[in-house]
């Protein structure tokens, strides 16, 4: 629980070129966008070469930020989607958020009431 605050955030590490199509399953479960950013890195199903020179895969890291109930439907669609299930396909993970600024919802506080 994160003491009254009604955010999570999701980030999910996935094949490249798959963020996009990933997301827009998120926000048919109900995120209400999210962020895709590029990034690489291998995990242990993942050791590919070229010539010898080990080769980092590049991947694409999606970020969202969602209500806390929402987060499990959201959740489970990103893993589906990017068959995270399946070795090698990514992984995703949802933490706590604790302060959030620049969200203009009519449920969430100012900003100005906290500081």
């Amino acid at each position: 629980m994160n003491d009254g605050n009604p955010f999570q955030i999701i980030f999910a590490v996935v094949e490249a070129e798959k963020g996009s199509e990933i997301l827009e399953e998120a926000q048919k479960a109900g995120a209400e966008g999210g962020t895709v950013f590029y990034g690489r890195g291998t995990g242990v199903h993942e050791h590919e070469k070229i010539l010898g020179i080990p080769i980092e895969p590049a991947k694409e890291i999606i970020m969202i930020l969602i209500r806390e109930e929402l987060a499990d439907k959201v959740l489970y669609a990103i893993v589906n989607a990017g068959k995270l299930n399946e070795p090698g396909k990514g992984l995703a993970f949802v933490l706590d958020v604790f302060k959030v600024a620049g969200i203009c919802h009519d449920e969430t506080r100012s900003i100005k009431d906290e500081f």
